[in-house]
């Protein structure tokens, strides 16, 4: 354990030098080519910017119109024959949009019910093992002009949806 303590000390001082040396040694002007990246990763946010402000706007009149919490409702009885808790569906379907929303209504979980409940458990492992589909499909995939998305959201429902079974499955085992 030291030694990952040591190493972390150092790691970035070390990258810093290397970048400097390997620049040096190729006789690359290192403040010329970081200023062009950083111009680049500008007109990629630029890019995306309408995207996100599109999927943060959508959150949000979701959330505050109450449209979660009533599907959440009406789907109690699919969620209860599933054993899945109704109260996390609205968490669950909001992180394939956005993490930092979905943070917030777990938020609202750690409160009502407490961090360590079943319920908090439970939420907190599938956040960690979900990913922001849409999200990440639209920044990404808008960012690099990618077109034909073929197989991905397919693939990262059916991801999702395992990271959901095997939180389930973990959390009821521990709990």
């Amino acid at each position: 354990m030291s030694f990952i303590v040591y190493l972390s000390n150092y790691i970035i001082p070390f990258i810093f030098f290397y970048i400097i040396g390997y620049g040096m040694l190729t006789k690359t002007s290192i403040y010329d080519e970081f200023t062009k990246g950083a111009k680049d990763g500008f007109k990629v946010v630029l890019d995306i910017m309408p995207t996100l402000i599109g999927l943060m706007i959508a959150i949000g009149i979701l959330r505050a119109s109450g449209a979660l919490n009533l599907l959440s409702k009406l789907l109690e009885p699919v969620t209860n024959l599933l054993h899945f808790p109704s109260e996390l569906l609205p968490i669950t379907l909001v992180k394939m949009f956005s993490s930092s929303a979905a943070t917030s209504l777990l938020l609202d979980i750690y409160k009502e019910y407490g961090p360590d409940s079943y319920l908090g458990r439970l939420i907190s492992i599938i956040l960690s093992s979900t990913e922001t589909i849409f999200y990440t499909m639209a920044v990404y995939f808008l960012a690099a002009g990618v077109k034909k998305t073929r197989y991905t959201l397919a693939g990262a429902l059916v991801a999702t949806l395992a990271g959901t079974i095997a939180s389930i499955i973990i959390t009821n085992m521990a709990f």
